[in-house]
């Protein structure tokens, strides 16, 4: 058997097409997600990963029919929206449950085959990591602790030949706008910005990349020999992510605060 890949959330939108072209590239690839069926190319092995018992039995699973794991794809996730203030705990937990939680269980589970193989982790993150988006707070910081964990294991499994990087995707369409969850404000404390700051966002993203262009990212950095950190989808979002390297943060603040305003 040549090359695995195995791809959380690769039942649909970016995690489907990613899937998809790593068969097409002689992969064998394993889609763990919670309602895959599978398709040419690509078996589904059930899988929920916020739930680390669950998340190891797949990666057993996808050694025992493959003998090994060459690349780590974690694109599964979730979004949330809504006033910091009136976000339910459950909710905040659930989203760092799946997005990172889900994200470290996944990578403690195949890091003893990816040793093995010398093999790269990619972690599917966003540009809100680095930039915070208003009324979606719980989703940049979700992000920001995904890049973060990238690059502290880039340090620390530098030694094994294991390679670890984040592609960063601006506006994308997909399923995930719709799967929002949104916290309400019925008191009409923030006088609608909330309902307008997603009504921006939802139609960015509407208007976004395709999935299949964000995935051609996640297949270049994973057959890359020395995959960069980070890597942002679309020029656009590279020159935001830039300038907000070099930009004061209060000034950053201020012009993302007027784009979803």
């Amino acid at each position: 058997m040549g090359k695995v890949a195995v791809i959380t959330g690769g039942s649909s939108g970016i995690g489907q097409q990613a899937a998809r072209m790593f068969a097409k590239k002689g992969f064998s690839v394993f889609d763990l997600s919670r309602g895959g069926k599978g398709e040419e190319g690509v078996a589904h092995i059930p899988c929920d990963v916020s739930d680390k018992t669950s998340v190891k039995a797949a990666i057993e699973a996808v050694h025992t029919a493959a003998g090994r794991i060459d690349v780590l794809v974690l694109n599964a996730g979730m979004g949330i929206s809504g006033p910091v203030e009136l976000t339910e705990e459950a909710a905040a937990r659930k989203i760092f449950d799946v997005n990172f939680f889900g994200t470290l269980f996944c990578v403690q589970a195949a890091l003893p085959y990816l040793r093995e193989s010398r093999g790269t982790v990619v972690c599917v993150s966003s540009v809100a990591a680095p930039m915070a988006i208003p009324f979606q707070a719980f989703y940049s910081c979700t992000k920001a602790a995904v890049n973060d964990l990238v690059l502290a294991l880039r340090i620390e499994l530098r030694p094994f030949g294991v390679k670890a990087c984040a592609v960063m995707p601006g506006d994308a369409r997909t399923g995930f706008t719709a799967a929002r969850e949104k916290a309400a404000d019925p008191q009409n404390l923030y006088a609608g910005r909330d309902t307008r700051a997603v009504a921006v966002m939802e139609h960015d993203e509407e208007h976004g990349m395709t999935a299949e262009a964000v995935a051609r990212y996640i297949l270049r950095a994973a057959e890359a020999k020395r995959p960069r950190p980070f890597y942002v989808t679309g020029a656009q979002y590279r020159v935001l992510v830039f300038a907000a390297r070099l930009l004061p943060a209060s000034l950053v603040n201020f012009v993302i605060g007027k784009m979803y305003s």
